[in-house]
């Protein structure tokens, strides 16, 4: 699908999903060697030939953040300096993401400093799913496609046809994502009114709308340490629920998500392959995978094109 002035390379955090892409594009992915030097430092070399093309490096940064990070800006400025026509960093988990704002005294806004950097390490422009908030975009001086992985949840929650279906908005920022979702799901909308105690700490205080004897479906951008959509899982549950389905865009799964999703009365879990799912989250159970390759390949293949991204997601 791609022609020849096209190379996919993939970093070290999540290579499954850049072979998915590619196979995607019927392309192989570019060939790289990322080592080591004995003091821990790493040294990235293209044994792809790259001058004059369009090249994109898939590389989330997810945990560890910093490691991955850095090696997004050592393999951007690599091809940068093998002359490829023009790079695109793929980050489909842009971490830093919730340090977009001054919430308090003497506190960065590392969102915008991680936006800068990536422009300065050379990429051209950048191609990310579900950032923590649209305004981020707004960060880049550099041409960004903001993708959402919602087509795919949607898709995949339609098949399950599930009945008496209300869609919850774990917390009052996430209203419109809901109702999008209640509205392609045929289903009501709730809401839960939260108020975060700590970095780590939800405590759910209200719930809007009825949830007695509905099967209760709750979409967030990213599960970090599962505190909302958990509390708001055994409130549900309190007021009569029946079927709990929790998912997101993004599993981080900080410690103690594991835990705390294994515990709660939520029958199934499911996230996108954004951030690659590690031996201890495969312990949640009834853990379910969905793969955005397909939205990220043809993503890449009308940037490489010069075609619309945004009409992928035009009502149809």
């Amino acid at each position: 699908m791609l022609s020849r002035p096209s190379l996919v390379f993939s970093g070290s955090a999540n290579p499954d999903l850049t072979t998915a892409i590619c196979g995607y594009l019927n392309a192989k992915p570019g060939r790289v060697t990322i080592e080591r030097f004995p003091d821990g430092e790493k040294l990235i070399k293209l044994e792809s030939e790259v001058r004059g093309r369009d090249c994109f490096v898939v590389q989330p940064t997810c945990a560890p953040v910093d490691e991955n990070l850095v090696e997004l800006l050592i393999f951007l400025d690599c091809l940068c300096r093998a002359s490829a026509d023009r790079v695109t960093a793929v980050v489909p988990y842009y971490g830093y993401a919730r340090q977009d704002r001054k919430d308090a005294g003497r506190v960065p806004i590392t969102a915008k400093l991680i936006a800068n950097v990536i422009t300065a390490a050379g990429a051209d422009r950048v191609l990310s799913v579900d950032m923590h908030a649209n305004q981020l975009q707004g960060f880049f001086d550099i041409p960004i496609d903001h993708l959402s992985a919602e087509p795919v949840i949607v898709e995949y929650l339609r098949q399950k046809k599930i009945k008496d279906l209300t869609v919850v908005a774990p917390d009052v920022g996430n209203i419109k994502l809901a109702s999008r979702y209640a509205t392609a799901l045929h289903g009501e909308l709730a809401i839960i009114h939260k108020r975060r105690i700590s970095g780590k700490e939800v405590l759910c205080e209200e719930f809007i709308g009825n949830v007695k004897d509905r099967n209760i479906v709750m979409v967030d951008d990213m599960i970090s340490t599962a505190g909302t959509i958990c509390g708001a899982a055994h409130m549900a549950k309190k007021l009569g629920a029946r079927n709990i389905y929790a998912g997101a865009t993004h599993g981080v799964f900080s410690h103690p998500a594991v835990e705390k999703l294994r515990d709660a009365p939520i029958d199934e879990v499911f996230v996108t392959d954004t951030i690659p799912v590690h031996e201890q989250s495969r312990q949640i159970k009834n853990l379910k995978i969905l793969s955005v390759a397909e939205l990220l390949g043809e993503a890449i293949r009308r940037i490489h094109m010069n075609e619309s991204v945004s009409s992928m997601f035009a009502p149809q």
